[in-house]
């Protein structure tokens, strides 16, 4: 879980590793305690470590590639750390997408997942 919006360039998480053979048991006890189904991904991801760095490159269905630097920060340390990933992005000569272009694309995304994630929804 992260908290903040969507898109914000830094955000605090919460991760719980769940073997993927029990994911179906544990959307259902989300719904059993009242949460419903907003939006899913279907991702494929490959994760690496470049330089103390968590690099994430993902293709998700109906969605398209994404890639991510993530560094675990401290509060104070935090913003001296965005601006390390944002050099290392430029070393890679990866430009970083404006926030109103994902927030568009997420928009698409959400309104349309079914259709363009799961057969026979169209």
């Amino acid at each position: 879980m992260k908290k903040g919006k969507i898109h914000d360039e830094h955000r605090e998480e919460i991760e719980v590793k769940v073997n993927k053979d029990d994911f179906e048991n544990l959307e259902k006890f989300f719904l059993a305690l009242g949460y419903n189904v907003e939006i899913k991904w279907f991702r494929k991801r490959y994760q690496f470590l470049w330089e103390k760095i968590t690099v994430c490159l993902d293709y998700t269905k109906g969605y398209g590639y994404i890639i991510e630097l993530e560094k675990m920060s401290t509060e104070e340390g935090k913003i001296n750390d965005l601006e390390m990933l944002k050099k290392q992005l430029k070393k890679l000569n990866v430009l970083i997408t404006p926030i109103e272009e994902f927030d568009e694309l997420f928009k698409f995304y959400k309104k349309n997942w079914k259709k363009l994630v799961l057969p026979g929804s169209m």
